[in-house]
This record gives C-alpha cells, sequence and structure tokens, in this order.
C-alpha cells in the first residue's frame, strides 16, 4: 500500500462494492482522485474479469488500491487450488477469468488479492469491507490476507454476525461494532446494502463515530456509488 501513496494524495474517490458491473466502474476510475475500492469487485455481474483488470490497471497506475473483500478472497483461494464452497456467480467468475484474452490474468488477480489491504487508517478516516474493531486503530492488517484467517480479519471480511439465518441461508448481520467507532472518525464500508434510497447509507454510533455503508446493490438490482472527500 505504502508504494501507492509516493505523492500524497489532496483526495480520494470511495467506490463501494463493484460485483462485476464494468460499465459503471470504468466510469467511477476515470477520475483525477485516488481511488480506494472497498472490495467485492467480483461476482453477480457479467464482466468481474474486465473489473478486475481495470483495477490491476489503476494499481499499476498508481492511482488507487481496492481493499480485499469476502467474494474477492474466496475467488483468490479458488485461483491458488483450494477448494472453499462455490456458487454459481463464483463459477461465472471463474469461467468469464479463463475466457479472458489475458491468460495471465488469474496469476496477476492472485498476486493483487496477496497485496491487497483489509483495512487503511488514514488520518480519522477507516477504510475496511465488512466490519470494524478497535484493534484495527493500532494493529496493521495481515501481510497476505489469502493465508490463514484469524478473528481480526474475519470482521474486515464478514463483519458481525449473529446465529440467526435468513431463509436464503445467510447470517443474519449485527451492527453492533459501529457502536465503538470512536469520536471523529468516519468509516467507510461495503458488504451490507442497507440503503433504502440509492444512496450510501450512514449511521451513527453511540461513541460517536460515523460508519458509511457504500454498497448501494451494484449487479444485484441497484446501482455502483462512490464519494469524493478531499483530505
Amino acid at each position: 500500500m505504502s508504494d501507492l501513496f509516493t505523492s500524497y494524495p489532496k483526495s480520494l474517490r470511495i467506490i463501494g462494492d463493484v460485483h462485476g458491473d464494468w460499465h459503471a466502474f470504468r466510469h467511477a476510475v476515470n477520475t483525477h482522485h485516488f481511488i480506494i475500492q472497498l472490495g467485492d469487485l467480483v461476482d453477480y455481474g457479467a464482466d468481474s474479469a474486465k473489473v478486475m483488470a481495470l483495477m490491476l490497471k489503476v494499481i499499476e497506475e498508481k492511482r488507487g488500491l481496492f481493499i480485499i473483500g469476502n467474494h474477492d478472497r474466496k475467488l483468490g483461494l479458488v485461483l491458488k487450488g483450494h477448494k472453499p464452497r462455490t456458487d454459481n456467480a463464483l463459477n461465472e467468475t471463474i469461467e468469464q477469468i479463463e475466457n479472458y484474452p489475458d491468460k495471465n490474468l488469474s496469476e496477476k488477480i492472485i498476486y493483487a488479492l496477496e497485496q491487497a489491504p483489509a483495512w487503511i487508517v488514514l488520518k480519522k478516516l477507516i477504510f475496511v469491507h465488512a466490519g470494524f474493531h478497535t484493534r484495527m486503530l493500532i494493529e496493521s492488517p495481515p501481510s497476505n490476507p489469502l493465508a490463514q484467517i484469524n478473528p481480526l480479519l474475519s470482521r474486515a471480511l464478514y463483519g458481525e454476525t449473529s446465529n440467526k439465518m435468513y431463509k436464503s441461508g445467510y447470517p443474519v448481520r449485527k451492527l453492533k461494532w459501529v457502536n465503538h467507532i470512536p469520536e471523529g472518525y468516519t468509516l467507510y464500508c461495503g458488504h451490507d446494502c442497507r440503503s433504502t434510497d440509492g444512496r450510501p447509507w450512514v449511521r451513527k454510533g453511540y461513541a460517536g463515530g460515523t460508519a458509511i455503508f457504500m454498497d448501494t446493490g451494484a449487479s444485484k438490482g441497484g446501482h455502483l456509488s462512490w464519494v469524493d472527500i478531499p483530505l
């Protein structure tokens, strides 16, 4: 990550979950702002391979980075030969990568995922895919998020879940972690599509911090959202 901040950016563009929506993503990255994408670049959409290739180009040009999301990590494990539980969305992503003109794309994706941060703290801004823990303020993210998972990485990737399940089979997610964001801090995350009006959803915590949920349903019936912030 530090290599990408060779010149300290004056402003950031924060982009929510893309999920293979290349058409929206190419507009989002067409900017002079430094890009921080909040993870889940792949799955569900028709162009996950093109999205990953474009994200790699942005990184190569030192114009931005992405936070690893749970969908990204699962893709990386499969590309490395592991056998986590797959689904139709992931299988379609793998097929798109296999059919992509650049036959080295899978290797490039693995390398990028192994280097991707699981969270970033910049001044009083926090960037993470799914959920926060106060230890993120004092601990660095793992050097390789495709290696063995630990509780802090799990919080970053999956947030906080209860022991209840939706009929879809997915766990009910809790947002108690928002109450632990310190006063004066603003956290940007994806993962949970909480928006009811097509705009990023804002929640204030009891400790005084704020969480902004940037997932507005790209490739899942919604659209891709981004926000520009000065530094």
